[in-house]
């Protein structure tokens, strides 16, 4: 505006001469001309991250030297990072309560020295590269201000012990070639679920900005049930679905609400890490049972292992070693949990992928006594970020799962639960795993064919009738954990079997993951498994390997394999 009702117009790129800007003024005035054109406004640049700084007036110091020394101080101990953007003199003395020009003379000295930046248009940075000796002052300073570890701290709790010493359960990001954990992100219909987020934001609108319900969203719970109802023969109402950040904090939150410190808890061995650091969190004293070839070994539990109060298993697909649980050893597992009085966890994680035969029923829907809790995830059929699961627990529970649940984050995220309860409800969460279900049969068809091809007497890769990987058994002779050490020299990720196993597991082998990759990819890294494990069987690498270091690939394999 400039003076009352005028207006300068301005095209992009171009100012126009005075007499047209006069004349189009005094057309405005009036109300003869509409322009097409609006000025063009560029969005400002970030005013900069604002600064708190211990100012003393008392002090000895005047205020720049004080303004200095902090600003000094919190670059050198890495509060304000290379790069970033200081405030202005004008906010920062408003902020400080001093003078702009106190404020000015610091960032000239700030400058001067080295610390800062000053750029034409993009106001003061801190410098991006600090001369070697900062380096030894920053280290200096943050023993005279105490920002160093005290040597009279008092010590972490046992359990914090025990839980910083738990196995991450899955690598940040995908790895390479076989790793397992991920599903094919490359095939999350991102699109159809960028509309659906619209479509959702614009009917519900500000209901999706409040505090939600720390059981889950209720239509979510509602489609969440009648899925599981269909696809897994689970007995359920809406209200017994709690929904979880992930399958890992139902196991968390089943702990806490299921155990007392020091009871004992079945675990099957080999073991998924998520429930053994889950059920280690909440004090239990876990008891390895063996899994054979119809699943967690009862008979033996119950003649040589003490009676436990949780029994945690996945009997759909077996982690790690992808064995179902038969339907008489599921049967026999609840008889002796109800003759032991106990829980049983039942972490049904990718049952929906399943390829050989029909999905047996969940253990939930042959329980008769309430006693089974099932766990379920979307990380698999969907996208791990998602970080969406459910616990489906007995009437009497939902109010203490959900008591618990709410403990460690009030709720999870409801605009995503309100999306997927869209996706769900809309047929598309269906139609999505029928098409993942083709694909990953292909590429387990394609990383069966090239194990048939390349690791013949080297590797026995089963085929697995469901889930995203297999257990290829290694050769006789054959250490996996340091057959997983030299296949990572060749650029391939596998996972040894033995990591997972709570005792001594006495075959070794490896997993092999297909799901996130496509064919090309599983045939290099197939072929760059095979020249690996050839390596470690003549002998190659063999010193270095033992020793723990990452052994250096003979160079013509490596070559032919890429």
């Amino acid at each position: 505006m400039c003076g009352r009702g005028w207006r300068f117009y301005e095209w992009p790129g171009q100012r126009a001469p005075c007499r047209v800007i006069y004349l189009l003024q005094w057309l405005h005035y009036k109300r003869r001309f509409h322009p097409i054109y609006r000025a063009t406004f560029v969005p400002k640049r970030p005013a900069g991250i604002p600064v708190t700084l211990p100012l003393d007036a008392r002090s000895g110091a005047t205020l720049q030297r004080q303004v200095y020394d902090g600003l000094r101080a919190a670059i050198l101990a890495g509060r304000l990072r290379p790069g970033i953007r200081l405030p202005s003199t004008r906010s920062l003395a408003a902020d400080l309560a001093v003078a702009r020009n106190t404020v000015t003379a610091a960032f000239g000295q700030l400058v001067a020295e080295g610390y800062a930046e000053a750029r034409v248009g993009a106001g003061t940075v801190v410098a991006r590269a600090l001369p070697d000796d900062l380096t030894k002052v920053a280290a200096r300073l943050a023993l005279d201000n105490g920002t160093g570890p005290a040597r009279n701290r008092p010590r972490i709790s046992r359990r914090g012990r025990s839980l910083s010493a738990a196995r991450v359960c899955c690598d940040f990001p995908t790895r390479g070639p076989l790793a397992a954990g991920c599903p094919a992100l490359d095939q999350v219909p991102l699109d159809l679920w960028g509309r659906l987020a619209m479509r959702v934001g614009r009917r519900l609108g500000r209901e999706l900005l409040g505090h939600g319900d720390p059981a889950g969203y209720p239509p979510l719970r509602k489609a969440i049930a009648q899925y599981v109802a269909v696809s897994r023969g689970v007995r359920c109402a809406d209200e017994q679905i709690v929904v979880t950040s992930g399958s890992q904090q139902a196991l968390f939150v089943a702990s806490q609400v299921l155990l007392d410190p020091d009871d004992v808890a079945w675990v099957e061995d080999p073991a998924y890490p998520g429930t053994v650091n889950a059920l280690r969190a909440a004090g239990a004293r876990l008891v390895p049972i063996p899994v054979d070839a119809e699943g967690i070994d009862v008979r033996f539990g119950e003649e040589r292992r003490p009676a436990p109060r949780v029994v945690a298993v996945t009997p759909s697909h077996q982690y790690p070693l992808g064995v179902t649980m038969t339907l008489a050893r599921r049967l026999e597992l609840l008889r002796v949990a109800r003759r032991a009085r106990a829980w049983v966890l039942e972490d049904d994680y990718d049952s929906e992928f399943r390829y050989s035969s029909r999905p047996i029923p969940a253990l939930q829907g042959l329980d008769q006594d309430g006693r089974v809790i099932y766990l379920g995830t979307f990380s698999k059929t969907l996208f791990p970020a998602l970080r969406l699961g459910y616990a489906v627990v007995p009437a009497d529970l939902v109010h203490p799962f959900t008591a618990v649940r709410s403990v460690l984050d009030v709720h999870s995220p409801v605009l995503e639960q309100a999306v997927l309860a869209e996706f769900i409800t809309a047929g598309y969460f269906e139609r999505h795993l029928r098409r993942m279900r083709t694909l990953y049969a292909e590429r387990q068809q394609v990383l069966l064919e090239e194990a048939r091809r390349h690791l013949a007497g080297l590797l026995e890769l089963a085929p697995s009738g469901a889930g995203l990987q297999c257990v290829g058994w290694l050769a006789p002779g054959l250490d996996d954990q340091i057959a997983a050490r030299a296949a990572a020299a060749h650029d391939v990720d596998v996972t040894p079997v033995s990591r997972f196993a709570l005792g001594r597991f006495s075959r070794p082998g490896v997993l092999l993951s297909f799901g996130a990759f496509e064919p090309r990819q599983i045939r290099a890294g197939v072929q760059r498994l095979a020249d690996a494990l050839r390596d470690l069987r003549d002998g190659g690498f063999a010193d270095e390997v033992t020793a723990g270091r990452k052994p250096e690939p003979t160079p013509h394999r490596k070559s032919a394999s890429a």
